[in-house]
């Protein structure tokens, strides 16, 4: 039965959130049970595209790439797909009415992962940031409203903040990585190789304004919502906090995490405050 093909799909896509990211899935259980499967689906589908741009180097990227695009394509049309993260994404995209110009934006900067190695305009950069975060922080506001696109287009810049700002603590964190392993440079007008202090900061201060501005949207998300956003919210700034307190030269040379006991600290934080109601 279909509903059995979908029900393994959804599976997949709750596996491929809880193996790759524990942070992140960690977050998505303090959603509500009725949409949370759909952020799973919309987590499976851009991190098996982020997959093959950052991780398959003994392969041809850009035929998988196009495979995959081509995939995409067909699930959205056909409303099925053998692949079960694309059959649970298109799921989602159906469901909710996801605007095709949001899942092209992405797949825009996934492509562009294979092809450029540094960002040096910002005009290039937040297009990249765009396709790459932003539209996915839309997503998921899609699934968080359930159609209510009066509410949608009051918290679409916020969304879109967010996104950015979850999106450029990724990219400081992983500087290391990003910039010895895959040779990318995503920060503008910023040499990586002399990272100090000052460029640091900078950085710091754009993500801190990203995440006031995110702040301002989750505290008006639906009750299904506010506490798994909060959650992840809470999460990436205590990351940006260990980031600022890191010397630059430790920086380009480790990656910042937070403990598994700190994350336990900061879960019960956030439900304190969110049964206060002070979020």
């Amino acid at each position: 039965m279909k509903s059995l093909f979908d029900t393994v799909s959804f599976e997949c896509s709750k596996n491929v959130t809880k193996s790759y990211s524990t942070s992140f899935s960690t977050a998505v259980k303090m959603l509500s049970p009725s949409i949370r499967q759909d952020i799973y689906n919309i987590y499976g589908f851009v991190r098996f595209a982020d997959e093959i741009v950052d991780s398959f180097h003994d392969y041809n990227k850009e035929e998988l790439f196009e495979l995959f695009e081509n995939d995409l394509k067909l699930a959205l049309q056909n409303r099925i797909s053998l692949n079960p993260v694309l059959n649970s994404f298109q799921h989602t995209v159906h469901n909710y009415q996801i605007p095709n110009e949001l899942i092209q934006a992405f797949m825009k900067s996934m492509k562009m992962d294979l092809v450029k190695s540094k960002y040096a305009t910002f005009a290039e950069y937040n297009e990249y940031i765009y396709g790459s975060a932003d539209v996915v922080g839309l997503m998921c506001l899609k699934v968080f409203v359930n159609g209510d696109q009066e509410k949608y287009n009051q918290l679409e810049q916020s969304a879109m903040r967010l996104g950015s700002a979850f999106q450029k603590v990724n990219f400081l964190r992983d500087l290391k990585a990003d910039y010895e392993d895959l040779n990318r440079t995503y920060f503008p007008n910023t040499d990586l190789s002399q990272l100090d202090e000052q460029s640091k900061n900078e950085i710091i201060k754009e993500i801190e304004g990203d995440f006031d501005a995110g702040y301002k949207g989750i505290i008006q998300l639906p009750m299904e919502a506010k506490f798994g956003v909060y959650t992840a919210f809470i999460y990436y700034k205590k990351l940006l906090t260990k980031l600022k307190k890191t010397p630059s030269v430790e920086i380009k040379n480790t990656r910042v995490r937070v403990s598994d006991y700190q994350k336990i600290g900061l879960l019960a934080r956030c439900y304190v405050n969110y049964r206060l109601n002070i979020i």
